[in-house]
């Protein structure tokens, strides 16, 4: 591709390099730079790509695209592209060498605090019970049709996400369903992606240590309404008049109160899934999904929703959900043959997505609810004790554990949770071993128990300094039986 077709719609402030230069690949990695490329230089919190360009340049790249100014390593005269936005070029220059893949795409982009995952997860089967092939990008994996990638981010960088969706286009995919996290909306990872439906789930505390209050928290999130042709939006989070306000798209409600225009009542809970009642105007269509929660019941009205956004019946996404099969780490149920208990894993990793699960558990435990949880190291403080209440709150008795402790010392992050265990004095243990509170959970289930291990969820690694080591608690478990 010609260096003027890769930079069709990008912003230069001045280049010295002429525009009929061939290019053979675009990266943001030093060490993935091939003869006659280009190396976009993306400024960050911890390195800049700026200290990277002169690496770059001897392994072939043939310009340096960089924000603002040249890198102070790089030699006079080196060949230069200076931009105002260096994410926003590589955005761009993404969009052009994957061919714009979207514009061959119908997207749904889901964000929101909890939900994300299983959302996606159910439109998808929706889709696909229709007979659309169906591509997805989140947290768990990504997929093109029936081609799968693993995933290393809930929204991959721009460069991963036009890939996929140019793998998509290839596999004759006719939509996309993309999980598009705060970082990646800030970061501008999904720049120059028409949206056919944006979907909002909900907004609690998350990733404070990274956009500081829940205001701007919220105003990432709420990027992606200015970016969308419709949007399916939860009428019931208190944060949902301050997500649409910037957006002019037709808005569909979901919810249980009376604002929604898709309203689920009759609502009815058990351990196998939920089951509601659907109002939709005059209409009341009968739902049932087996993924146990209440929390389930605004995942499945929020996916319903995006589906109606685009021109399916709600009859037909009630037919289809009967069949969905689940998603790997949220509520996931583990087989204990021969144990009288029940033990699930969960994602669960902030306090209201803890409180969610722990409630569900409680809803159909015979016996006592007993959790192993954590928290991970490098992110808010803050919420640590909160999460150390819910789980005093609810659970009857508790492990507390790791959970990825990156460079913290696992026991001061398990020294921030203590405070909030005080109201279950006596009802809990500390293991700072994850394997050995697993097993120490285990000892402790008796007939009709329900365990839960919160926080790793569909993760089959641990986050410890800066390794990330191989621990599957679906593994361990079976070794410990």
């Amino acid at each position: 591709m010609r260096l003027r077709e890769l930079l069709h719609g990008v912003e230069v402030i001045r280049q010295n390099v002429p525009e009929s230069l061939e290019i053979t690949g675009v990266s943001c990695d030093s060490r993935e730079m091939e003869k006659d490329s280009v190396f976009v230089a993306i400024p960050g919190n911890r390195c800049d790509g700026g200290d990277y360009a002169l690496e770059a340049l001897k392994r072939g790249a043939a310009v340096v695209v960089c924000q603002g100014k040249p890198p102070e390593n790089l030699p006079r005269g080196a060949p230069l592209i200076l931009v105002p936005d260096a994410r926003k070029a590589l955005a761009c220059l993404a969009c052009n060498w994957y061919g714009n893949p979207a514009k061959s795409l119908k997207l749904i982009g889901v964000t929101g605090t909890n939900g994300k995952t299983t959302t996606t997860y159910l439109i998808r089967h929706i889709l696909e019970a229709t007979g659309e092939k169906t591509g997805l990008i989140g947290t768990v994996e990504n997929r093109a049709g029936e081609e799968r990638f693993p995933a290393r981010r809930t929204t991959p960088n721009a460069l991963e996400i036009q890939k996929i969706l140019g793998k998509m286009v290839t596999n004759r995919c006719k939509f996309g369903v993309m999980e598009v996290s705060s970082h990646a909306l800030l970061q501008d990872r999904t720049e120059n992606i028409p949206f056919t439906v944006g979907v909002f789930t909900n907004l609690t505390e998350d990733h404070l240590d990274y956009h500081k209050t829940m205001e701007h928290y919220c105003d990432a999130k709420a990027k992606l309404f200015r970016h969308c042709r419709t949007a399916a939006c939860n009428a019931d989070d208190p944060w949902r008049q301050r997500i649409l306000a910037g957006s002019r798209c037709p808005v569909l409600l979901y919810g249980l109160g009376e604002e929604a225009d898709l309203r689920g009542e009759d609502i009815r809970l058990f351990s196998r899934g939920v089951e509601f009642t659907v109002r939709e105007n005059e209409k009341r269509i009968p739902v049932q999904v087996g993924v146990p929660g209440r929390f389930s019941v605004y995942n499945t009205l929020g996916a319903m929703a995006a589906c109606r956004l685009l021109g399916i019946s709600a009859e037909t996404c009630a037919q289809a959900l009967r069949t969905f099969p689940g998603v790997k780490g949220r509520m996931e149920v583990v087989p204990t043959p021969g144990k009288p208990y029940t033990l699930l894993i969960d994602y669960a990793h902030t306090p209201d997505a803890l409180e969610n699960v722990l409630q569900t558990a409680r809803g159909f435990a015979r016996g006592r609810v007993i959790a192993v949880f954590g928290c991970g190291g490098d992110r808010e403080k803050e919420k640590r004790p909160r999460m150390g209440q819910a789980v005093a709150r609810l659970a009857d008795f508790a492990v507390v554990t790791s959970d990825n402790p990156r460079t913290e010392d696992p026991e001061a992050i398990i020294r921030d949770i203590l405070p909030g265990m005080a109201a279950a004095a006596g009802r809990y243990a500390v293991e700072p071993d994850r394997r050995k509170a697993i097993a120490l959970a285990m000892e402790q289930g008796r007939a009709g128990d329900v365990i839960l291990l919160c926080g790793k969820g569909h993760e089959t690694y641990q986050e410890i300094g800066n390794e990330t080591l191989p621990m599957d608690e679906r593994e361990i478990v079976r070794s410990l039986l």
